[in-house]
């Protein structure tokens, strides 16, 4: 039996470090950068990117912002490989290898396509501990970060039925794969329990072993178009750096909100112009869980097994910036109380 811990919010620090490079989901590319502040022995981490990398603007910038905040508490050094939309098992299992070969620890791949290749390195070097955001990998040495998509999705459901002028709205995914379906459950769910006369499109951008849904902005433009002109005044998009795209889409309609994620994309300096169409984003704390397992090893107590962030210790969350759903603040706050309490089961496929 492997261990699970529900985290409390107090043993979780957040990060505040903001993250403006631009996205490279379409190339292979490596970052280091050393650091001599904080206290002590300092960390040596070993970042290996989802397609999309730092400066996606939504979930590998959350990474991104969990291993700097470590970094800048306990010096050391980052480096950074990301992944390409044309990588096969044998690249991943590469990078891996790679860092650990290099004397990274800890390392962590960020990504649920990292888990087959995790499992096989980590078997190789026991004595460097690995963690892996959004999949589980049994192994002494690997800790398993994972989170309730499901859960924040929903909240973001009821959002949007509640702002939905037209009674249509839509949802975009990255890649049709178990991990985004969650989003999409969750917030269908969220949609139908507050209104279930309102429609909800679906579409995704990629498919299977195909991961260029989470880093194509042209496509995530085209589909959130789609679903404007077909109707719809909202659009939840869970897409990586596909997303901006979408978020640019809903703006340029008078009236429409977009719903971004996994960053507070509100506050996220790229999309500034973008913003007054951002009705709230389910953030996804990744950064939370990167730094817990970072300062873990720090600490010589190196983190293994399953840990889940849920939206009971804001592991995810929807954001009030803006200041947009402060008006339905109240019915909020009612539906994360049911789901905290169980009164509501959030489903996890559609």
């Amino acid at each position: 039996m492997r261990r699970v811990a529900k985290l409390s919010a107090a043993c979780i620090a957040s990060a505040a470090l903001a993250v403006t490079a631009t996205a490279c989901g379409s190339t292979s590319s490596e970052k280091e950068s050393s650091s001599s502040s904080g206290g002590g022995k300092g960390v040596k981490v070993g970042l290996a990117f989802d397609v999309g990398g730092r400066g996606d603007r939504s979930f590998n910038d959350s990474a991104a912002r969990g291993a700097d905040k470590a970094k800048g508490e306990f010096g050391g050094e980052i480096k950074e490989l990301t992944a390409k939309t044309s990588d096969t098992e044998a690249d991943r299992e590469q990078r891996l290898s790679d860092l650990a070969e290099a004397g990274y620890n800890p390392i962590v791949g960020i990504g649920y396509a990292y888990a087959a290749s995790m499992t096989k390195v980590a078997a190789k070097y026991p004595k460097t501990s690995f963690g892996i955001v959004d999949s589980v990998v049994d192994g002494k040495n690997v800790d398993s970060i994972t989170f309730t998509e499901e859960q924040g999705s929903y909240l973001a459901g009821v959002a949007a039925a509640l702002k939905s002028k037209s009674k249509h709205v839509g949802f975009i995914g990255g890649v049709d794969v178990p991990l985004i379906k969650k989003f999409e459950a969750g917030y269908i769910q969220g949609v139908k329990d507050t209104d279930p006369k309102i429609k909800v499109d679906t579409q995704y951008l990629s498919h299977g072993s195909d991961t260029s849904g989470f880093a194509s902005p042209d496509k995530g433009k085209e589909a959130a178009q789609g679903m404007l002109d077909n109707g719809a005044d909202v659009v939840y998009t869970a897409a990586g750096s596909s997303g901006n795209g979408a978020i640019e889409a809903v703006a340029g309609k008078k009236g429409a909100w977009a719903i971004g994620v996994d960053s507070d994309q509100y506050n996220v300096p790229g999309l500034a112009k973008y913003k007054n169409s951002i009705l709230t984003s389910m953030v996804k704390n990744v950064d939370l869980g990167v730094y817990d397992f970072v300062k873990s090893v720090h600490d010589g107590k190196p983190l293994s097994g399953t840990h889940t962030y849920a939206l009971a210790q804001d592991g995810v969350k929807l954001s009030p910036s803006g200041g947009f759903i402060d008006d339905i603040q109240a019915k909020l706050d009612a539906a994360k109380k049911k789901i905290v309490d169980g009164s509501i089961k959030v489903k996890t496929t559609p």
